[in-house]
């Protein structure tokens, strides 16, 4: 029954980011949770958010609009569930538009976050952060 409920909860946290809540996320984690995004540091939101979940959601929300993860796959074990998702969303200051494929892995205990690991085509994504996107379709 946990791993059911684990996965009903990275639902809602889907279904917040998708509608800007992120007060809803940041109140479902822990607040020194692990959080790490993969890619390399032209992607603002890539790294060790460690402790610093609000600044990882502050950098996405200054770098893009519009973003979405639609998950089609929850695998659960115990404490862990792990997402197959897209990941959309528009770049900010070069237009590109963000579609990639997206694996997380959340850690949760208590009904809270105290894990995310985050998983992408970071060229991809740095590519449209950089404006190299376009020039990719060329």
């Amino acid at each position: 029954m946990q791993e059911q409920e684990n996965i009903a909860l990275v639902q809602r946290l889907y279904a917040a980011f998708s509608t800007g809540d992120i007060q809803t996320i940041l109140n479902n984690a822990s607040p020194n949770a692990e959080w790490v995004n993969y890619g390399p540091p032209t992607i603002p939101y890539a790294g060790n958010f460690t402790g610093r979940v609000a600044a990882f959601f502050k950098a996405i929300d200054e770098s893009t609009a519009g973003g979405k993860v639609i998950a089609d796959k929850f695998i659960a074990q115990g404490d862990n569930v792990v997402s197959i998702a897209r990941y959309t969303a528009n770049v900010r200051n070069t237009g590109a538009k963000i579609d990639t494929p997206v694996a997380h892995i959340f850690t949760v205990r208590d009904g809270k976050v105290t894990s995310w690991v985050g998983f992408s085509d970071s060229a991809a994504v740095a590519a449209a952060h950089t404006g190299a996107a376009a020039a990719m379709k060329r």
